[in-house]
């Protein structure tokens, strides 16, 4: 038996709320059951079916749900050599390490597979675990598609519950133009919901504190 480990993620990239890093795990030779289920690509499934499937996935796999707030997010990038990439390779560190895996498949956010997978592995216990970092890894590996959909299930929910306490936020990215408009009023009154090393929240701030200047 060969326990087998796939990671993703959902949130990498709005300037609201959390960044969800997913790993569903289980013995490779009952891989089949999440095919039975129809695993895919969370982005490729409409949020009903997603949550279906989220219920199934836990029926038949184990998985492991790390939460980055934006504060956390914010602290890791203040510095010089770090950066969303690294913080999402230690955060997948900690699930490896956790679960204790032979074999772990990765969704690669950077364009260097190899140089991402190398810095993964300094942050192992195990340096043996097999590591398969692929681009698209959720169109490829059931299990890594099972953790795309665990990811979004519970990044769709964060949404749901911060709409609830402050109003429309929209997906939280800033393409989006219910998102603009919220952080554009709201930006200096929730500090605990934005990732303020976002540019999009820079710029508000700097057009404020330039405005005060201009006052003198």
């Amino acid at each position: 038996m060969v326990l087998i480990l796939g990671v993703d993620e959902a949130g990498r990239g709005p300037v609201i709320g959390s960044l969800f890093i997913a790993g569903v795990y289980l013995e490779d030779s009952e891989e089949s059951k999440l095919k039975e289920i129809k695993v895919r690509d969370s982005k490729l499934i409409l949020k009903k079916k997603r949550f279906e499937i989220y219920e199934d996935i836990k029926r038949v796999a184990k998985h492991v749900l790390i939460k980055v707030e934006p504060n956390e997010i914010d602290s890791f990038l203040e510095r010089d050599d770090l950066n969303l990439n690294w913080l999402e390779a230690h955060k997948t560190a900690e699930i490896i390490n956790k679960v204790n895996p032979s074999k772990v498949y990765i969704d690669s956010p950077s364009p260097n597979k190899k140089a991402y997978s190398d810095y993964i592995r300094k942050l192992l216990k195990n340096k043996e675990v097999e590591l398969i970092v692929d681009h698209k890894a959720e169109s490829k590996y059931p299990v890594v598609a099972a953790a795309s959909i665990v990811a979004k299930v519970n990044r769709d929910r964060e949404v749901e519950s911060l709409e609830k306490r402050y109003g429309n936020i929209g997906p939280g990215y800033t393409s989006n133009p219910i998102t603009q408009k919220f952080v554009k009023e709201n930006w200096d009154k929730h500090p605990e919901l934005f990732r303020k090393s976002w540019i999009t929240w820079k710029n508000h701030k700097d057009a404020k504190e330039q405005k005060k200047l201009d006052e003198f």
